[in-house]
């Protein structure tokens, strides 16, 4: 078994903090009213201006219905909140629109009040031919592969500059229109303001995109939780295995981990920022050895396997998050060098740099 030494969960305070490689200042160059939600109060719209055509999905916390925006014949999409903490919805509202106008991101038009038990509602701008990311994404060519990945990856690299983790990055919260080539990142209910040095809460993202961070209780984790997740994305993309880490619990997700990435460079994270984890889950995990990505490869799908594709997969499945490659040094990867050519310079939703605080790619 790995060298690695067992300690209690009582230790945990002396956890060695980080602070992301990227965009940390963000919000010291910001005014509090910016990131505060707390007291935070959103105007709102008329509910009697929306008339709900048809249920299109539902969440834990939401369901989502298409609608038409009488007062200006628009089809939108509306997100009902079911009833949670109001800190949470303000978060999301707020977070929301700090990001209008982002590249990728889906547009708030405006917040209801439904006057119903349901009392809030998210209106959306709706693409002309949705889909759920979800039902597409292992069946995308190569080109196309790279051509929507490349535009999540702006879609990230947006917020993050914006001081914003999505913390909950996965297929279904992102929608496509292959028509016209789009793609919007939606889901903001778990978004959270990066704060450097603040601890937060690791029960956030989907079992199989949890950055392992989470898997171990280490709440000083950053931007960087939004690469593993994507490249948990990416990877199922590669080899066609969806989910990539199938875990039937968090313990078990963190063992499908480290039986294709090894237990050693685990323990020396943990090691390297002083994260406990207690004896039952370390016998679990035992001892693995890293596996080749090859491994992985079906005949039918190799054309999809580059050198550049699996080093930016490498650079995104980093156990220690402070190793991974940030959203803005993935669009500068050589893995995109034709999608930067051929579609960055025209497209419609292009990052200008007085947003970024960096040049266009």
């Amino acid at each position: 078994m790995d060298n690695y030494e067992d300690f209690s969960d009582s230790n945990k305070g002396s956890q060695v903090k980080t602070v992301s490689k990227i965009y940390c200042d963000v919000l010291e160059n910001k005014p509090s009213s910016y990131y505060e939600y707390d007291s935070y109060i959103p105007q709102t719209d008329d509910i009697d201006d929306y008339t709900i055509i048809k249920k299109i999905g539902h969440g834990k916390y939401s369901i989502v219905f298409e609608a038409l925006h009488e007062p200006k014949n628009e089809r939108v999409v509306i997100k009902m909140l079911k009833p949670v903490r109001k800190r949470k919805v303000k978060r999301e509202i707020k977070i929301l629109e700090c990001l209008k106008g982002g590249v990728n991101i889906v547009r708030l038009l405006a917040v209801v009040n439904t006057h119903t038990q349901m009392d809030t509602a998210l209106v959306f701008e709706q693409l002309i031919n949705n889909e759920d990311f979800k039902n597409v994404y292992l069946k995308l060519s190569e080109a196309d592969s790279r051509f929507y990945l490349y535009e999540v990856i702006r879609a990230l690299d947006f917020c993050h500059s914006k001081g914003i983790m999505h913390r909950d990055v996965k297929p279904h919260n992102i929608i496509i229109d292959q028509e016209n080539r789009k793609i919007r990142l939606i889901d903001w209910g778990l978004a959270e303001f990066y704060h450097p040095g603040q601890e937060y809460n690791v029960r956030v993202a989907s079992r199989y995109f949890k950055g392992p961070e989470l898997l171990v209780d280490y709440g000083y984790y950053d931007y960087s939780l939004d690469m593993w997740s994507l490249g948990c994305m990416f990877a199922s993309m590669l080899f066609r295995k969806e989910p990539f880490f199938h875990g039937i619990d968090n313990q078990d997700q963190l063992l499908k981990i480290v039986k294709v990435l090894g237990t050693t460079e685990l323990y020396n994270y943990l090691k390297r920022y002083n994260i406990h984890i207690d004896s039952k889950l370390h016998s679990l995990l035992g001892t693995h050895t890293r596996k080749s990505w090859q491994r992985f490869l079906q005949t039918e799908h190799e054309y999809l396997i580059t050198d550049d594709a699996l080093n930016l997969l490498e650079s995104m499945l980093k156990i220690d998050h402070m190793e991974r490659i940030t959203a803005r040094e993935a669009l500068k990867h050589s893995y995109f060098v034709g999608v930067r050519r051929k579609s960055h310079p025209k497209s419609p939703t292009t990052l200008p740099a007085s947003l970024s605080g960096q040049e266009n790619l």
